[in-house]
């Protein structure tokens, strides 16, 4: 009986200080579809009361926290600690990509190193995110896209409830009208002479053209659904998980 091959090795570097916990649980899940979280860290100063949310859900995660203390006003240690340890991770030839979690743009000139020494980068970051951040992953993930749509968010262990407060709710997913002109370039690239194209190439492409497209930003959790509410585009299903698409104005 044969095994299934090992998953790809992820080192998984979180700056608590830009994210919030409340991904934490779909985070990983979220990583699970690309490889093995083998490495999972998370900087900050866990001193810090805004950081009392992560620290109350380390363990449950299995994340091994790097405390760095704020010595100096204006100085991010924590930063250039997640830095240094990527690059020790790097040259242990032990990975084969790095998930970095954060949304502040100094992380781009790391990404972008990691990937000139042919490893994956996937960045997990919030809709704030700098361009050239995201731009330097091979996959950039949206966070809000893991945070819940509907009711109230869940409550984190040590975070302080504000009566009163309202909590920022997710902001509200795009139109799926809005993806039609990118689904429209990617299948000029690829389709055949009828105008069909594979689903799994088309969202092979759409993610090379764009890090960040994600269905679930439109409010979609599948690419078929998103292309199916566009409109414009036609579906064919064929036999066991064959699924092509088109545009529906071709001339054929």
């Amino acid at each position: 009986m044969s095994r299934a091959a090992p998953l790809p090795r992820l080192a998984v570097l979180i700056d608590a200080e830009n994210i919030s916990p409340r991904i934490a649980q779909r985070l990983f899940e979220e990583i699970a579809t690309f490889g093995e979280a083998s490495v999972r860290r998370i900087y900050g100063d866990f001193s810090e009361e805004r950081l009392k949310g992560w620290a109350q859900i380390l363990a449950d995660h299995a994340i091994i926290p790097q405390q760095n203390f704020a010595l100096t006003a204006g100085k991010n240690g924590s930063d250039i600690a997640l830095v240094i340890d990527a690059m020790d991770l790097l040259h242990s030839g032990r990975f084969a990509g790095f998930c970095l979690v954060s949304s502040d743009s100094d992380f781009t000139r790391l990404a972008a190193r990691i990937r000139e020494q042919g490893l994956d980068v996937f960045g997990f970051g919030e809709a704030k995110t700098p361009k050239s951040f995201r731009q330097a992953c091979k996959r950039f993930v949206l966070t809000e896209n893991l945070l819940p749509r509907s009711g109230p968010p869940a409550p984190v262990p040590g975070q302080k409830i504000v009566i009163g407060a309202a909590a920022t709710p997710p902001p509200a997913p795009r139109s799926p009208a809005q993806a039609t002109a990118m689904v429209r370039r990617a299948i000029a690239q690829l389709e055949d002479e009828e105008g069909w194209v594979h689903l799994g190439g088309l969202g092979s492409r759409l993610l090379a053209m764009d890090p960040e497209f994600d269905p679930r930003t439109y409010g979609c959790a599948k690419l078929t659904t998103l292309i199916e509410q566009a409109g414009g585009f036609e579906v064919r299903r064929g036999g066991g998980m064959s699924v092509q698409v088109r545009q529906r104005n071709s001339a054929h």
